[in-house]
């Protein structure tokens, strides 16, 4: 009962309803452009000149007339019964409903006194015009035309320094909202230690990558343990790798695991149109990081401030990025001391830095985040199976060996894919056929299902398709062919994916069988078309002549070239109109790289004639089946050719005479 009672005795809530000042000014706008749009409509008095309105007061149609003696204009009113004998003066025919009627503009020279005393002492007395003569003194124009612009401006300034001061204090607006003030300070985001809720179990893979950064967080968690030895925190780490392998969440896991705060900001963040505005945040973000020290300070995409200096695209002598590189320079130097704030920055393009920016001091460590191995990929694919329906009897070993070269965005775009390519087909859960049709979507592209294809078109797609299975198959350097396809998907008619092994370095044999496959597809073409040759091969001669190209000039694979390597790790040859070798080593070059084309070329044509039995009807197959498995290119070739395997060639085309005979 006392509850009740309390609960009787509360005061009612009061709403207090808060006038925005914004709103005033712009039901103001809103009220002068209404003013403005309608204050003037229907028709307006026509103007006449002063001979017919001395024929209209003769006549006896004039009731009034009012003369402003400083404008040297008058306007007509004129009687009700004569309005509709003068419609035709009207461009409408339609004489407006009020007066005045007409107006008429006179001269200096111009006496209204004496001219209407003459014309109405000759009109009788009911006809007699009433005239009004009177001056101008137009005062509230003159206040129109100064105060209320005024009005307006102080009412903009209110409005503008309100936004001002809330954003400053904190507002909505956030810093630098609508600010001027604000410009030069940082915008990089502060994510607190209580919020940084990523560690090292969230990075899946990254073994080498994790082992370095690990040791930053030590630094951070025990600092003494290292200054005791006399030892300096490292003031920066880089990371360095292909896009989408992990840089950014490897930095907040290593947030995340220090327990410290981490300031998030993008290279691009720093660079303005304003001159100093790049220096100034740079100044701000590690003040503000001082303040939160020890913490980190996460520069991703610096490659957009730290190009090397005098390499940046434009002509200015006093260019903003150079100007905020060299604050970044400073501030990561030893005149700053930054107990505590360590930065790691994040760039795929490391090769275009300036030297300055990676030298020890200031970058210490340049860690490489590669993109992930096959035990790498299971984990990452791990991760991203959490939650997704998987069928019982999907294969994680299987996807994983079927994605050589993702990274793991491209492994959360896999996982993705197949997610919706179940849901398209009405599955229950998510099986291995998802999981293969999504990895041919983002390796090959959309499959084109309506596109149309002759039959001849398709026939030669199935030969040039068959020409790079057989080379690749027969040939023990090249990866091993997975799938053929003739389906049309992005913008190739057909496919041929292959298994690449997890190495690294490549042999001038392997390099040969790989431009013998990729020159397979264009022989079988001219083989099956009489000689003639078709557009479909564009993409294999460009891979093939770089390829050609890289083992002449970079890799010392040319007798008469030598061991040189014209190939610039630094990036600066981009800028340079000339190149690092004479006219006559280029002819040698050009040279050497058709040579080993030529070669190619031929070798690939006896592979392929030779065994030309099981080629015509492996493409005969895939016209039947529009796409094959390894299994059924197996089956016409026998195993795949190994590496000491260059007799296979000859018993595959054995084999093939004799299959075929047996038939």
């Amino acid at each position: 009962m006392a509850q009740k009672q309390d609960n009787n005795n509360k005061r009612p809530r009061v709403r207090v309803v808060r006038i925005n000042l914004s709103w005033i000014f712009y039901l103001l706008l809103i009220v002068s452009i209404g003013w403005m749009l309608f204050s003037n409509r229907g028709v307006q008095a026509e103007k006449i000149e002063w001979a017919q309105v001395e024929k209209m007061i003769l006549d006896g149609d004039v009731k009034e007339i009012k003369y402003v003696r400083n404008d040297y204009r008058g306007t007509v009113s004129l009687r009700p019964e004569s309005v509709a004998k003068y419609s035709s003066l009207y461009p409408g025919g339609v004489p407006p409903k009020s007066s005045p009627h007409f107006f008429f503009l006179t001269s200096t020279k111009f006496d209204p006194e004496t001219l209407f005393s003459e014309l109405n002492s000759g009109l009788p007395a009911d006809h007699q015009v009433k005239l009004v003569i009177e001056n101008d003194a137009k005062i509230w124009s003159g206040i129109l035309e100064w105060i209320v612009p005024m009005v307006l401006l102080i009412l903009f300034w209110v409005f503008l320094m309100r936004g001002m001061t809330r954003n400053m204090g904190g507002g909505p607006g956030g810093p630098g909202g609508m600010n001027p003030f604000n410009v030069g300070k940082a915008s990089g985001k502060l994510a607190d230690k209580d919020k940084v809720n990523v560690s090292f179990k969230d990075v899946a893979g990254l073994y080498g990558a994790k082992e370095e950064v690990m040791e930053i967080v030590d630094f951070l968690k025990n600092p003494k343990k290292y200054t005791a030895l006399g030892g300096k925190i490292p003031k920066g780490a880089l990371l360095v790798g292909p896009p989408g392998t992990g840089k950014t969440l490897l930095a907040k896991a290593v947030a995340g695991e220090a327990n410290v705060p981490f300031f998030s900001i993008s290279g691009s963040d720093f660079v303005e149109m304003f001159v100093g505005v790049g220096a100034s945040r740079v100044r701000d973000l590690f003040a503000q990081a001082k303040e939160k020290a020890p913490c980190i300070v996460f520069i991703d995409e610096i490659d957009a401030v730290g190009r090397a200096r005098g390499k940046n695209v434009g002509f200015s002598s006093n260019d903003e990025r150079e100007n905020t590189l060299n604050q970044l320079l400073t501030e990561m130097d030893g005149f700053g001391t930054n107990s505590g704030v360590i930065v790691l920055a994040a760039t795929n393009r490391a090769d275009i830095l300036d030297k300055a920016l990676m030298r020890a001091g200031r970058f210490d460590r340049q860690i490489n985040v590669t993109l992930p191995d096959l035990n790498e990929r299971k984990e990452i694919f791990q991760v991203h199976l959490k939650g997704l329906r998987i069928s019982s009897s999907f294969d994680l070993e299987g996807i994983a060996k079927h994605t050589p070269g993702f990274s793991g965005a491209d492994i959360a775009n896999v996982c993705n894919e197949a997610a919706l390519t179940a849901a398209r087909k009405g599955k229950q859960d998510i099986d291995n056929q998802d999981f293969m049709d999504a990895v041919d979507r983002v390796v090959g592209g959309i499959e084109r299902k309506k596109t149309i294809m002759s039959p001849e078109e398709k026939r030669l797609t199935a030969y040039h398709e068959a020409g790079h299975a057989v080379a690749g198959w027969l040939l023990p350097g090249c990866d091993p062919v997975l799938k053929v396809s003739i389906i049309p998907r992005g913008q190739a008619l057909g496919l041929t994916w292959s298994l690449p092994d997890e190495k690294v370095m490549m042999s001038k044999s392997d390099m040969l069988d790989e431009m013998c496959c990729l020159v397979g597809g264009r022989i079988a073409e001219e083989i099956v078309n009489n000689g003639v040759p078709c557009t479909g091969a564009l993409n294999d001669f460009e891979r093939m002549t770089k390829m050609a190209y890289s083992m002449v000039a970079y890799f010392g694979m040319s007798p008469k070239v030598g061991n040189l390597s014209f190939y610039d790790s630094t990036g600066g040859s981009g800028y340079e109109l000339t190149k690092p070798y004479s006219e006559k080593t280029a002819e040698l070059i050009d040279s050497e790289a058709r040579k080993l084309v030529d070669e190619v070329t031929e070798r690939t044509k006896k592979i392929l004639t030779d065994n030309w039995a099981g080629l015509d009807k492996l493409a005969k197959l895939l016209i039947e089946k529009e796409v094959i498995m390894s299994d059924d290119i197996e089956a016409i070739f026998g195993p795949k050719a190994g590496k000491h395997g260059e007799d296979r060639l000859k018993e595959a085309s054995d084999n093939t005479e004799n299959k075929d005979g047996d038939e």
